[in-house]
């Protein structure tokens, strides 16, 4: 198998050429099509091969499901990794899914969020030669779906597993923002020294993990997906889990995720999951909404409590973007709620990625001097991410 490193390399060459005077012809731009539609470029290298893969309801290609895309073709198909949400994407948060078999195909599925343990069995690993990775993203440190690709590549390094990444674009891929995790806080929900909106596709963290070191250094193909650039808006086809369930939800999740460390809802067991922020003593507000228990959302904070807050599903989509990563709303929750510092809990940081920014919100700071704190970071972080881009800003 090809490393992915020669496929760099004839990349660099072409930009070069460009970059010395070659022609450059006006050319119309390819209708955009993800990694694993590009079947030509890794179904052949898998005949012959004990394959399993790290996916879920997001893998599609086309029409068709990845892993029945790859049993249609012959494949030698081992077993399915199911990462967060569950192989079917139905599972809340962090909630426990139990290894079962697909009933389609007969293909064993093996929970990583089973409650025993992140990383399969020495058993498990020896089943396979291959592992293809194909889940959607969406750009958010604390998103866990890249964290599971990490603990299976390292899994993968020490068994000799080669790694294919099928890419996907990145919907939050047009910007960086945020503070760098300090990694006093690594957990599940953050796992590199990476910003809240690292601005990475899923095979370009893969290649950032392995070139600095935080991850071991297995064989790694990441086949492309074409005509994407990261400022290119692209609309998700299927709902990446359960409570984000819009793209206008994607775009809000960056700023409103904090709310998970807080006392307040943002909307889990309604209609409008990280649209919506509020609280029973949320003051000043005419809006209001319930929580109720729900598929995706069985227990959500606050059930069954009337909460008084924001409905910021009004905003628009690229005043979401310009702003970027937002503080205003987390700060307006805790000036109108009146907890002071039982408006936090520790996930905050765990999701935040620093311990100053509840210091200072605390202490009366507004969101734009938060938001300097982390500027000069960002600055050394984009120059670090320029290493790793596999498409052009």
């Amino acid at each position: 198998m090809k490393s992915i490193t020669t496929y760099i390399l004839v990349i660099c060459s072409l930009l070069a050429s460009v970059a010395c005077g070659g022609a450059v012809h006006a050319v119309a731009e390819p209708q955009l099509r993800v990694g694993a539609e590009r079947v030509e470029e890794y179904v052949e290298a898998l005949r012959g091969e004990r394959v399993a893969v790290l996916a879920n309801h997001t893998s599609m290609v086309g029409e068709r499901h990845l892993v029945d895309m790859l049993c249609e073709e012959g494949i030698d198909l081992r077993g399915i990794f199911a990462p967060e949400h569950g192989f079917r994407g139905g599972a809340d948060a962090g909630e426990h899914v139990a290894s079962s078999v697909d009933e389609k195909t007969g293909v064993p599925i093996w929970s990583l969020y089973d409650g025993n343990t992140h990383r399969p069995s020495d058993a498990i690993m020896r089943q396979f030669d291959v592992l293809v990775v194909d889940m959607q993203d969406v750009g958010l440190r604390f998103y866990t779906y890249y964290i599971s690709m990490l603990r299976m590549m390292d899994a993968c390094a020490d068994y000799g597993v080669d790694v294919i990444v099928l890419d996907r674009p990145n919907p939050n891929g047009m910007y960086v923002a945020g503070p760098i995790l300090d990694m006093k806080y690594k957990s599940g929900v953050g796992a590199l020294p990476i910003p809240v909106v690292h601005g990475l596709t899923m095979g370009e963290i893969a290649l950032m993990a392995i070139g600095e070191g935080w991850v071991k250094e297995c064989t790694l193909q990441i086949v492309k997906c074409e005509g994407y650039t990261h400022q290119t808006r692209y609309d998700l086809p299927i709902a990446p889990s359960p409570n984000l369930p819009s793209q206008h939800a994607i775009y809000l999740y960056p700023s409103t995720c904090l709310f998970e460390g807080t006392i307040c809802s943002l909307g889990r067991g309604t209609d409008m999951p990280f649209e919506v922020y509020g609280h029973p003593d949320y003051r000043g507000s005419e809006f209001s909404f319930t929580p109720r228990s729900r598929a995706g959302a069985k227990n959500p904070p606050l059930k069954d409590m009337k909460c008084w807050g924001v409905d910021v599903r009004g905003v628009d989509d690229e005043q979401i973007i310009q702003r970027g990563f937002n503080l205003e709303y987390v700060i307006d929750a805790y000036n109108k709620v009146g907890q002071g510092e039982k408006f936090f809990n520790r996930m905050f940081e765990l999701l935040v990625g620093v311990d100053y920014v509840r210091e200072m919100i605390m202490a009366g700071k507004s969101a734009e001097e938060i938001e300097s704190m982390w500027q000069a970071e960002i600055e050394e972080y984009s120059e670090l991410r320029r290493r790793y881009l596999l498409y052009a800003e």
